[in-house]
């Protein structure tokens, strides 16, 4: 049987996607890449010096906070919506996260997430991302954008929208202490691009 044959057998049993289907659809992902279903749409893309940097810098930084094993890089977690399995960035889970009985984790125990912008995907990180992550009610969501220089907090998730925005340049402090997150990340260190 050809793949031609395998999607055409496997479209006439259900028209009914899941997530689980299109992840295994998509396996072996090359390595050094990542991929993640946004609203239905599958995006692949590679990991980058500079976006790797930051990353590291703000995982060091919520160490002081948060164990080890509560800090996740590319990993899935599934979202409300439709067809949202998303690998992001930096997650930090609460004290008491679990995984769920499909053995993953739960986006209900997801306290932070940091995207940090690439430019074939930075507008679902910018929209339909964002959006979900405030209907998920993740409590902070911080925006990294190599590319201006700049990082965008947002906090107070209300329906598909946060209520509280704040836009900075790299070098200004992100004052997270009125949060769960309770710490402060310098920013003085990210490279741009």
């Amino acid at each position: 049987m050809t793949v031609v044959d395998d999607r055409i057998e496997m479209a006439d049993t259900s028209d009914e996607r899941t997530l689980d289907m299109m992840f295994e659809w998509l396996e072996p992902t090359p390595e050094g890449f990542k991929v993640e279903i946004v609203e239905g749409n599958v995006y692949i893309s590679p990991q980058r010096d500079t976006h790797w940097r930051i990353i590291l810098a703000v995982i060091r930084q919520l160490l002081s906070e948060y164990q080890e094993n509560r800090l996740l890089s590319d990993v899935r977690i599934d979202y409300p919506g439709c067809l949202n399995g998303f690998a992001s960035d930096v997650v930090a889970l609460a004290q008491d996260a679990a995984k769920g009985e499909d053995g993953r984790w739960r986006y209900q125990d997801v306290e932070f997430v940091a995207e940090v912008i690439s430019r074939s995907t930075g507008a679902n990180d910018y929209g339909s991302k964002k959006a979900t992550y405030a209907t998920a009610g993740v409590p902070v969501y911080l925006i990294v954008d190599p590319y201006t220089g700049t990082w965008h907090l947002h906090t107070l998730p209300k329906d598909d929208e946060y209520r509280s925005v704040l836009s900075l340049d790299f070098g200004t402090p992100i004052d997270l202490t009125d949060t769960v997150v309770g710490l402060t990340l310098e920013t003085s260190a990210f490279p741009r691009d």
